[in-house]
């Protein structure tokens, strides 16, 4: 993400010459919505780790890079967010392992295991300084504790963080007036839009049928059973699978948030209540359920779990994760 344009996704005044005081509400209120993100992904994702094949490490942090800020801002977030090195932690999920190590908000992260975390973009605006300190320490075994190397004020010192496994899926708040939301096999993106409009446990909802998308590989699923997308993506055979999908996902969604101690319920009030601000209405894509379907076949799922399903459940659809679709 670029964070000059996360500001304006906001609606927030840009660190200037005029408005340089400005800057620290500016970028406590970015730090706040990339807290709230964290906290749902770091619940979902430790909740969630009996279902996914795929671990990682999951301290329970947001880190940024200096150079995700255009240019203009970097001055303003170095003082606001205390960026020593290029990659700094910028929110942590109270009672997590990187809260009990130690590790605040404005560190700067120098390596990981002993792998030096360098700049990659350089002075062009990027995340993928952001990116490559989150594949280093995806790359590393999720049972282990993980070694990191931080400074502060110019004193550095280094914390051993408990292993803290989870499923592998990086996390972002994406910029924009709309209400998109998305996964691709690597990360869940979900826009700020959800983050004005609704509480953390609504948002959840969101965040969970995407990373369920994740947990069942369904890109990877839909590319291997050669679909069409754009155009052609409501059509036929493409339609078919791109909405069994979404039926899957707002299934695996649903038993996510309920290993994680959320109302199950609140899957079917949300898409009840909000589906139509974020499925289109009655301009949806066909390649998705209606909001009202999408309610009543979770409420349908939640009567089938058994009386005394343990936390963690694994459910069935676990075991498709693999399979070709369709």
């Amino acid at each position: 993400m670029i964070k000059a344009l996360f500001c304006v996704a906001l609606g927030l005044s840009l660190p200037s010459a005029a408005m340089a005081q400005d800057a620290a509400a500016t970028f406590a209120a970015i730090r706040a919505v990339d807290g709230r993100m964290a906290g749902i992904a770091y619940r979902l994702t430790t909740a969630n780790a009996a279902l996914c094949r795929e671990l990682a490490p999951t301290p329970g942090w947001a880190i940024h890079a200096i150079d995700q800020y255009d240019a203009p801002l970097r001055d303003a977030a170095r003082v606001s967010f205390g960026f020593e090195a290029p990659v700094a932690v910028e929110a942590v999920v109270p009672g997590a392992p990187a809260a009990s190590a130690a590790v605040q908000p404005g560190d700067s992260i120098t390596a990981i295991d002993g792998k030096p975390l360098a700049a990659v973009a350089g002075k062009t605006t990027s995340s993928a300084t952001r990116d490559a300190a989150l594949a280093t320490i995806a790359s590393l075994p999720a049972d282990r504790p993980l070694r990191v190397a931080l400074v502060r004020g110019g004193q550095a010192r280094s914390v051993t963080i408990a292993a803290s496994p989870g499923c592998r899926s990086a996390f972002e708040v994406l910029l924009g007036p709309g209400m998109e939301a998305s996964a691709d096999g690597r990360i869940v993106q979900i826009a700020v839009r959800f983050f004005e409009r609704y509480s953390d446990d609504e948002v959840a909802v969101v965040v969970a049928h995407e990373l369920a998308h994740n947990i069942l590989h369904h890109a990877r699923r839909l590319d291997a059973a050669g679909v069409k997308r754009g155009l052609l993506a409501e059509v036929g055979r493409n339609g078919r699978l791109f909405r069994l999908t979404e039926d899957q996902a707002d299934l695996l969604g649903m038993y996510l948030l309920r290993n994680a101690g959320y109302d199950p319920q609140s899957a079917v009030r949300f898409w009840r209540d909000h589906g139509g601000d974020v499925d289109g209405g009655l301009f949806r894509s066909r390649t998705h359920p209606s909001s009202a379907a999408r309610a009543k076949a979770i409420e349908a799922e939640i009567a089938r779990i058994p009386a005394d399903a343990p936390r963690p459940y694994v459910p069935p659809i676990i075991a498709t994760a693999d399979q070709p679709l369709g």
